[in-house]
């Protein structure tokens, strides 16, 4: 009896020592990284400079990219992912230097960050350059300049480099490695440079992590997926060409997760092959815009799980050590939230740098143009409404009325405050604005109320500019403003041809306003590289998708033509 016990006691041991070696060899092949983009360092300034007239964010710029206090947030997500015990590597997908292409000094303190940091944590940072960080200008930093200020951090330990580009391969614990592929053009300031031996390279070399029994990463600067509606025709040179053909190869070849930027977006999206295999873009927003956003993904055999995190504050001391013209308001509203703080920031910015481009000398009009009065009433009308109070005297929503048109009530304060609060949306992910919602049908209907009050008003200009001189002379005001309102009355809020623009317009601002491709952007769980997914012909699946996908913008289509806004 005492043997049977001995044996069984021995059995059990043995099973447990067993089970405990079987948990460290699955916590062992677990990888968790962090991975940031778009660093875009500037070296501070002494003294802050007046840009924009506004009480408040009186500096921001055309970028609305927060360049004074970049160093600062770089510093602090560094900090976070230090703290990180369990994460193992930092990855940095790009344009790490703001003005990179002509000052060095950018490489140089980016670099010296990056060096404190694996000095301090023992965490390895691998970089992959952007369109900000070399050039092939006279005066440019040029791609060698780049890898040799950034040598540690990859180059020096790649297991292999593609000559005369930045591309190289090192390994992440024991089941990965790391692609990281230089997508640029250095005589192109903002398109990709991708051509097809850097992308059968790139294949070929996840085929040999495959052979080395380890899982391919991607890591390139432009995106490879869509991440905004038709992005390839509204944003061609965030993209790379031909990129479903390409997305189609890489997944083909066991790529099933890629780390891009360039967009200053937050969005994850999803291609499915032909064969059936899935790959995955996760476009990371630029670090030091709101929503000042990395992300932390873990892998494992099973699945990759992954978060964004936030830096929501920095050393406000050593900034304004560093800056002066700081008020105490921009310090108080910085320490209460730093994020909340960059999206004012951020709105600020963006609403500076489309006024500044709806401009005849930008759109590049010339002033003895024969449709230059057209063009120049249409953004003169255009500013006007988008600078109008929504609501109240003097608003949007008593202007349209004179037109039969609906302006639903909300918090909106400006036409330019909803525009940029949907702009905000899309950088920060996760887009969940209903098409038939408050916001997309005050933006709906504040674009036929551009079109129809500036349609009106470039035809008082152009085609009765002489009669309304002449009948202004007795108190009478512009023909066709008043001919426009009277049609109204009969025929609805607007024209036929404005219905049309509008239906055409409607599935891009739905995409852009409602993420629907059903891959969370900030925050999910998907299936590892280590799950077998049975491959299969998807050619009825990819019918099937465009069916639906022209069944919605039909729908959207036919309700804009036959809905008058009531």
């Amino acid at each position: 009896m005492k043997k049977v016990i001995s044996i069984l006691l021995c059995t059990a041991i043995l099973i447990s020592a067993l089970a405990i070696g079987f948990t460290v060899s699955a916590a062992d092949e677990e990888l968790k990284i962090a991975v940031a983009s778009d660093l875009h360092y500037n070296v501070p300034r002494e003294e802050l400079e007046h840009d924009i007239d506004d009480d408040i964010y009186w500096y921001a710029n055309r970028r609305a990219a927060m360049e004074d206090e970049s160093g600062f947030i770089i510093d602090e997500m560094l900090r976070q992912v230090a703290e990180d015990d369990s994460c193992e590597y930092l990855l940095i997908s790009g344009d790490l230097a703001d003005n990179g292409r002509a000052i060095r000094q950018e490489h140089t303190d980016v670099a010296a960050k990056l060096k404190k940091f694996e000095e301090e944590s023992g965490k390895p940072v691998y970089v992959i350059p952007g369109n900000h960080d070399f050039g092939a200008g006279e005066n440019d930093v040029k791609l060698n300049d780049f890898m040799d200020i950034y040598a540690d951090f990859g180059y020096n330990e790649a297991l292999e480099r593609l000559e005369g580009t930045g591309s190289y391969t090192v390994n992440l614990g024991k089941k990965y490695r790391l692609i990281a592929f230089d997508s640029n053009d250095p005589n192109r300031s903002t398109g990709d440079g991708v051509t097809k031996d850097e992308v059968n390279w790139v294949c070929d070399q996840a085929d040999k992590a495959y052979a080395d029994g380890r899982y391919p990463i991607l890591m390139m600067h432009h995106n490879l997926l869509d991440h905004m509606p038709v992005q390839s025709i509204l944003s061609k040179d965030f993209i790379i060409a031909n990129h479903l053909s390409v997305a189609e190869k890489f997944a083909n070849h066991g790529i099933k997760i890629v780390f891009s930027g360039h967009e200053h977006c937050s969005d994850a999206a999803t291609y499915t092959s032909f064969k059936g295999n899935k790959i995955y873009d996760f476009a990371t927003t630029s670090l030091t815009m709101y929503p000042l956003q990395y992300r932390m993904m873990t892998l494992t055999e099973d699945k990759i799980s992954y978060e964004a995190k936030t830096v929501d504050k920095i050393d406000t001391d050593a900034l304004t050590s560093v800056v002066s013209g700081y008020t105490q308001e921009h310090i108080d509203l910085m320490n209460a939230g730093l994020n909340a703080y960059a999206k004012g920031f951020l709105k600020r910015g963006v609403e500076y740098r489309l006024w500044l481009g709806m401009t005849p000398e930008k759109l590049g009009i010339d002033e003895d143009a024969f449709y230059a009065d057209l063009v120049f009433t249409a953004i003169d009308g255009l500013n006007k409404i988008l600078e109008m109070p929504l609501y109240g005297e003097g608003s949007v929503q008593e202007l349209a009325k004179e037109y039969n048109i609906v302006i639903p009530d909300s918090e909106f304060e400006t036409g330019w405050d909803l525009a940029t609060e949907l702009v905000a949306a899309h950088y920060a992910g996760e887009e969940a604005y209903d098409f038939y919602g408050t916001e997309v049908a005050i933006l709906l209907r504040t674009v036929a109320l551009i079109l129809f009050d500036d349609l009106s008003t470039v035809g008082d200009e152009i085609f009765l500019k002489a009669a309304n001189n002449i009948l202004a002379k007795f108190g009478t005001g512009p023909i066709m403003k008043e001919i426009t309102k009277k049609l109204t009355d009969v025929l609805g809020p607007v024209t036929v041809g404005e219905y049309l623009l509008l239906a055409i317009a409607s599935p891009i601002l739905y995409e852009f306003a409602y993420d629907s491709d059903g891959v969370n952007d900030n925050e999910g769980e998907l299936e590892g590289y280590g799950v077998e997914v049975e491959a299969f012909p998807n050619v009825a699946d990819k019918i099937m998708n465009i069916i639906e996908k022209i069944m919605l913008y039909l729908s959207m289509f036919t309700n804009i033509i036959t809905k008058i806004f009531a």
